[in-house]
């Protein structure tokens, strides 16, 4: 059971970094693109985290997953930056 939620999850993410990924196909905004990567990275991470052996720590996941949520951080911060064009 854990693993079809577990699949329902990376399923969940990957619909989601698809429909970034087209958003930013359309408008080129780099908000859109930054999270279609995260998302990509969400998806993957929860993916190997399904499959990781019982009783392992896999901080690479984790550190997998903060990256994720910095790279959501990170664009946020940049579409909220004020433009200076002179």
């Amino acid at each position: 059971m854990t693993q079809f939620i577990s699949g329902m999850i990376v399923a969940g993410y990957l619909i989601a970094g698809l429909f970034f990924t087209r958003f930013w196909h359309e408008t080129r905004d780099r908000l859109f693109l930054m999270f279609a990567i995260a998302f990509g990275a969400l998806a993957a991470q929860r993916a190997l985290l399904a499959f990781w052996p019982t009783g392992q720590t896999g901080a690479f996941l984790y550190t997998l997953r903060a990256f994720a949520f910095l790279l959501i951080i990170a664009a946020i911060i940049d579409k909220n930056r004020p433009d200076v064009r002179e």
